[in-house]
């Protein structure tokens, strides 16, 4: 990550400030670039949807989004903070694990494969946070949980453990369990991947359900160009590591401007 560096601001203020921004970020693993000076705002209420081939580094945005992977240059803001950095004397330095889990309750993450805790319940999957990260009480804590247990549809399913759970139930379990921190921005990544067919839409509905009623920070990535279009506010192709393109939903995905964008969507639709 790089050094105290004076040249991006503290905090910001200004008007209209994006709930989440990416100023010039990179990301490297040795020799290999998959962010490469990303530039990327995301509004409050917006929901963004993050498109590409394997390796362009969508599923990257994700993960440092989350400070699940540290970055190497630029910073990330969210709701105005720095995410990534913490103020030392006046300039901008490296975030320590203090400041890191501070700031990561203003974010949720659904993954591919579940990553629920395998030795709880689906009620207690989604106490957990809330009372030891948040240091909610189990009382308001299980009342919390049940509510979103019932909004994502498996309130029946509370007292039972992930393994004796669909795939389908358990990622509206991990849907809940995000939910439960009370995030500022969601984040979906290939969230119906690992799921059967008919198994998809039952998740999806459940996405929709949050953009639709509850008016949350989204950004997501997935290969549902169909569900992308319905859903998104804005839809960003990234390729080798940038943003080469992007635009509202019809804009991108029925008219498409940049010749990558024209191929990844044409190879796409025809797989599908």
């Amino acid at each position: 990550m790089n050094d105290g560096n004076s040249q991006y601001p503290l905090r910001l203020d200004d008007a209209g400030t994006p709930l989440v921004r990416f100023v010039n970020v990179s990301k490297h693993y040795g020799d290999l670039t998959v962010l490469d000076g990303l530039d990327l705002d995301v509004s409050e209420g917006e929901i963004v949807t993050i498109i590409g081939p394997s390796g362009s580094g969508k599923t990257t945005v994700l993960r440092v989004l989350m400070t699940l992977e540290n970055i190497n240059d630029g910073v990330i803001y969210v709701d105005g903070a720095p995410l990534t950095h913490m103020e030392k004397n006046g300039v901008l330095v490296p975030a320590n694990s203090q400041h890191l889990r501070e700031m990561r309750k203003n974010i949720g993450m659904c993954f591919q494969h579940f990553n629920l805790f395998p030795h709880m319940t689906a009620l207690g999957n989604c106490m957990e946070g809330p009372v030891y990260a948040l240091g909610l009480g189990k009382k308001e804590a299980r009342e919390r949980a049940e509510d979103l247990l019932e909004l994502v549809g498996v309130a029946d399913k509370k007292d039972q453990y992930p393994a004796m759970l669909s795939g389908g139930q358990q990622q509206r379990v991990a849907i809940a369990r995000a939910l439960a921190m009370r995030p500022k921005v969601m984040l979906f990544d290939e969230v119906t991947s690992a799921l059967d067919p008919e198994v998809i839409g039952e998740v999806l509905n459940v996405i929709r359900t949050l953009a639709g009623e509850h008016s949350l920070t989204m950004l997501m990535v997935t290969h549902q160009m169909g569900f992308a279009r319905e859903i998104s506010d804005r839809v960003c192709f990234f390729y080798a590591g940038k943003i080469a393109e992007q635009g509202t939903p019809d804009q991108l995905l029925g008219n498409p401007e940049n010749e990558r964008t024209q191929q990844f969507l044409s190879a796409v639709l025809d797989a599908g």
